[in-house]
């Protein structure tokens, strides 16, 4: 009882600071809006090709989380917690969004240092209709490019509770999002892709990387999204211990596998908008990145496929989704940067990484649930490291080679360090103040009735 108060309390702050923040903040930005009003309208030529493919990738990068990423997770947990699995993809997706228009645009794609962007956008402060984003003559709505990048921090964050999966205590979860969004996801986004970022150094000439060696190359996230969202998964699934029955023949079978192979369709055509739709144009950039995206989606899931067939006698349909995912993971960081040669090799070296990588979990005793980290983290080192193997100077405008190979090694090992420290802190600090594991009692019966008082009948 003192718990369910504590929380309530938590959360009950929480809002009100939030409010408060934003009520000022539509002040400030309702000025800023009367002021460039009055100011002489300038020209800028949006180009309505472009904005209308981004319109289109947002809503595809949208689907992957819901449903895609919903269904993918909820088909594979054991009936008595598909909700609660629902749940955690939906109310990601609402809390990050406000996360983001608040302060994440602002702090990830605003130059203050290399470390970390400026409140000058906060809650979107001079975010008109008539601003931009993009290349000229490629220009975009920043409107439309603030909701197309949303949609990148909220299947991130998202991402993570696969690791743990039918365990984590609701209002935790709720904490956690919270927290690993504005903590880590928001430095790693404007290291990579932020102005004057320490990894990718956009807008700084001449930049040559924290090492000497250039910037980390990340067209669509395998740095920024998987190999971050994957490392915390880890840590998570360490800090909250496994599953009762873990690796024993008695766990729950998954409910329904039908739906996790929808949403692992729904997560590959929803992947052309975050790849594709990372061009910010219509254009040959974005339509070579659909292409190498689907030849490593399929290059990946027959390689998982055959090597599963080879060592365990059976080709799994868990197995082959789990494949195509790990592809698309892979293909992420290099999607601009290498033609279908280089998809086809890095594809088919994800789908076999991925796969040794998921058994780890039974080696060394670590309940990755739904293989966070075998699938996005290794898929993602996969991507990152090979893209500076296979990059393509007539594609991307950067060669693989040895010094951008390592360049990539330096994104990789900068991110997971960051990552997995500060996440074990957070994991931590929510674990010591309202405790991150459901009990027993809940997790024996399922977290839907329990914590939301819903159940599945049939």
């Amino acid at each position: 009882m003192l718990k369910n108060v504590i929380n309530s309390i938590f959360l009950l702050g929480f809002f009100a600071v939030a409010y408060f923040i934003m009520h000022e903040a539509v002040l400030a930005q309702d000025a800023a809006v009367i002021a460039a009003a009055k100011a002489p309208a300038m020209a800028a030529a949006i180009d309505a090709g472009s904005t209308a493919w981004m319109l289109v990738s947002t809503l595809l990068v949208l689907m992957m989380t819901i449903p895609g990423l919903a269904l993918f997770y909820g088909g594979m947990v054991h009936k008595e917690s598909v909700l609660a699995t629902l749940m955690q993809s939906f109310v990601t997706t609402s809390v990050v969004t406000l996360m983001w228009i608040l302060y994440g645009y602002s702090m990830i794609f605003t130059e203050h240092s290399s470390f970390i962007g400026s409140a000058s956008k906060f809650m979107l402060e001079g975010v008109t209709k008539e601003s931009t984003a993009g290349t000229a003559p490629s220009l975009i709505p920043e409107s439309v490019y603030v909701m197309f990048q949303m949609t990148f921090g909220i299947i991130a964050c998202a991402l993570i509770f696969g690791s743990v999966a039918t365990r984590i205590k609701f209002s935790s979860a709720l904490a956690f999002v919270c927290l690993w969004f504005t903590l880590v996801y928001i430095p790693v986004a404007h290291w990579v892709w932020g102005p004057g970022g320490m990894l990718g150094g956009l807008g700084i000439e001449g930049y040559n990387g924290l090492f000497g060696f250039g910037p980390t190359l990340d067209y669509a996230g395998g740095t920024v999204v998987h190999i971050n969202a994957g490392v915390a998964g880890l840590v998570a699934a360490l800090v909250l211990g496994h599953r009762k029955g873990f690796g024993e023949d008695e766990m729950a079978p998954p409910y329904n596998i039908v739906l996790s192979v929808i949403g692992a369709s729904l997560l590959w055509v929803g992947w052309f908008g975050f790849n594709a739709g990372s061009a910010l144009a219509a254009n040959g950039s974005a339509g070579m990145a659909m292409l190498v995206t689907h030849v490593a989606a399929a290059s990946a899931s027959l390689a998982w496929m055959s090597i599963e067939w080879m060592t365990r006698g059976k080709p799994s349909v868990i197995g082959i989704i789990s494949g195509a995912v790990s592809g698309l993971v892979a293909i992420t960081p290099a999607s601009g940067f290498v033609g279908v040669p280089g998809a086809v090799l890095i594809g088919l070296a994800s789908g076999v990484c991925c796969f040794w990588a998921c058994g780890l979990k039974f080696r060394f005793g670590f309940d990755d649930s739904l293989d966070v980290f075998g699938v996005h983290c290794v898929g993602g080192i996969v991507g990152a490291l090979l893209t500076g193997i296979f990059a393509s100077e007539a594609i991307g405008g950067v060669a693989g080679s040895f010094t951008q190979f390592f360049a990539q090694v330096e994104g990789v090992i900068v991110t997971i360090i960051y990552s997995g420290i500060v996440s074990f802190l957070i994991l931590k600090a929510i674990d010591i103040a309202m405790g991150l594991r459901v009990d027993e009692e809940t997790e024996h019966a399922g977290l839907d009735l329990v914590i939301h008082g819903e159940g599945l009948h049939t």
